[in-house]
């Protein structure tokens, strides 16, 4: 005996009611945290703007007791600065650029095999080593300061570009380090185990393997050792004159006993961060993909 199915004797198609799906609707939770988001986001990018708009009053506007928002726009005080009309920019910004590139560089080229043998071949009490590095930021830079001058003093590399270097590249090995680590803990063991069987050296594996891999780490941490070493001032301050002086000691002689030149000091202010703006934007997503690659196991 066989038995059919009701719905398929009838001619006419059986039709049966769809249910209409309803807009979803956003919690209301996510609105206010992204107008917090705006907000707090507005507050810290106020003090660019607010900046880059008294670069481009007059000196009597910028030095006024109010703020000056419809006063009269004029690019003289950036004609000034790229002329020349003060101290020459140049040598101070080519200073920071040899500084931070060449100590990012060697940063990297010293933190990348240092976080690999802290990551994916760990020593006994690596632990105790990562806490060594991070100890070394404990200390306030300004407790350091005599000691590293008397040494700059005794070798004779007072107002050097190559000492600040060398500066540069130890104050930001450990946080370098501390980053690529956890980036390099994200590479699965086995590539690496591979690697060994096929005969791979060390050189070959960091060449290979771990620089691919981690290049959005590495731009991450590049990006940021770069940033601190643009913006130092105390080593830079103290260490050098007239020959090997940077950037920011570059905007620190506008503060003169005839007072503060609010205008042209933001102006200079505006291009002296133009290229760490730059290198942000140029690497963002870099920064971001690699600042999330060790925060989620």
């Amino acid at each position: 005996m066989t038995t059919t199915d009701p719905a398929t004797t009838n001619d006419a198609p059986v039709t049966r009611p769809t249910a209409t799906r309803r807009p979803r609707r956003r919690p209301r939770g996510s609105a206010i945290t992204g107008l917090a988001a705006w907000a707090v986001g507005f507050t810290f990018v106020l003090p660019v703007l607010w900046m880059a708009l008294t670069s481009l009053h007059t000196e009597a506007d910028a030095g006024a007791g109010r703020p000056q928002v419809f006063a009269s726009l004029t690019f003289a005080n950036y004609s000034d600065f790229f002329s020349g009309g003060g101290a020459d920019p140049w040598p101070p910004i080519i200073n920071s650029a040899t500084a931070a590139i060449l100590s990012t560089l060697l940063v990297l080229v010293l933190a990348v095999p240092a976080a690999y043998a802290l990551s994916v071949k760990p020593i006994e009490k690596w632990t105790d080593v990562m806490f060594f590095f991070l100890s070394t930021k404990m200390l306030p830079m300004v407790a350091g300061l005599l000691p590293v001058y008397l040494i700059a003093q005794k070798t004779g590399l007072l107002d050097n570009i190559t000492f600040l270097i060398l500066i540069y590249t130890a104050m930001n090995l450990p946080i370098a380090v501390w980053m690529m680590r956890s980036f390099l803990a994200e590479i699965p063991p086995a590539l690496f185990e591979a690697a060994e069987i096929d005969g791979a050296g060390l050189v070959t594996i960091l060449r290979k393997i771990v620089v691919p891999l981690s290049a959005p780490g590495m731009a991450a941490t590049a990006l940021i050792c770069f940033i601190f070493s643009w913006n130092e001032l105390l080593f830079a301050k103290s260490l050098t004159g007239t020959v090997a002086g940077t950037a920011p000691v570059f905007l620190t002689s506008f503060v003169t006993s005839q007072g503060l030149f609010l205008a042209q000091v933001s102006a200079a202010a505006i291009v002296v961060s133009l290229p760490v703006l730059i290198a942000g934007f140029a690497a963002q997503d870099k920064l971001v993909q690699g600042l999330s690659l060790g925060a989620v196991k």
